[in-house]
This record gives structure tokens, C-alpha cells and sequence, in this order.
């Protein structure tokens, strides 16, 4: 199959081995590579596309917050970042994400709790809730 007529999927850039995570990190995962190969690739990190730096403090979300380690708010940049996601995958006409675990933005159907203390809930991140109401199918691999 060519590669312009592959499906298109979002993925998390940190599962790519992008160093894009709080600690300027990555989360590369060679059984992503597997999955992925029937797709066309549109690598997202909604923290760095809402503006925030790499590295940066950690952040989870409490309440309809995300807040970091230090206190700060960064509930904006969070919303923004899930916006510009959002934006590609209308554009590019996206249905299916592959989203990092557990992370404020990424997170399906669990998020660390705001104690910092690896405590979690049952919450989607930002950009994970913002693509389950448009409808993109969120898929994860551990």
C-alpha cells in the first residue's frame, strides 16, 4: 500500500522517540513500530504545541486544572495544545490517535490524581477528552 493511501494517525511524539517529555525525555516503544507500520504518522505533543518548553516541571491535572509541581497553572496552554491537535486532525481528516498513558494531555481513561504522588484516577487527559468529544478513536499500547 503507498504511503498516501494509508490511514492517518496521530501519535503521541514522545512514543516516537521524540525528546519532548517534561524531563526532556521520550517514551520510544519498539511495539509501536509493529502497529504503526499500516499508518501514516502525524507526530503531536499538545504541551509543546500549547507553547510550554522542553524540559518543563511535570504537571497533573486536579479538578479542571492542570497544574504543575511548583504551582503554576498551565491549564491554558494544555487547552491550546489540544486545540492545535485537534486542528490537525480536521485537516489532514485524522479519525485515530495513539496516545501516550497517563499523561495530563495524552491520558485515556486514566490520569495521575495532582498529588504527585503516582496516584491514579479515572480521567482522560486534556487533548485526550478533547478528541473523544470530536470523535477521533484513541487507541494505546503499553
Amino acid at each position: 500500500m503507498s504511503e498516501n493511501n494509508k490511514e492517518k494517525i496521530l501519535v503521541s511524539a514522545c512514543l516516537l522517540g521524540v525528546n519532548c517529555k517534561y524531563n526532556g525525555e521520550n517514551n520510544a516503544s519498539n511495539e509501536i513500530d509493529e502497529f504503526l507500520k499500516d499508518y501514516e504518522v502525524i507526530p503531536i505533543c499538545p504541551e509543546i504545541m500549547g507553547g510550554l518548553p522542553t524540559p518543563r516541571c511535570c504537571a497533573e491535572i486536579i479538578g479542571d486544572k492542570v497544574i504543575t509541581k511548583d504551582g503554576d497553572d498551565v491549564t491554558k496552554q494544555y487547552i491550546k495544545g489540544a486545540e492545535e491537535c485537534l486542528f490537525l486532525a480536521k485537516k489532514y481528516n485524522v479519525k485515530k490517535a495513539l496516545l501516550k498513558l497517563k499523561s495530563p494531555s495524552c491520558g485515556y481513561g486514566q490520569v495521575y490524581d495532582g498529588s504527585f504522588s503516582n496516584t491514579l484516577i479515572r480521567k482522560n487527559g486534556v487533548t485526550a477528552e478533547l478528541f473523544q468529544k470530536n470523535n477521533i478513536e484513541i487507541v494505546t499500547i503499553k
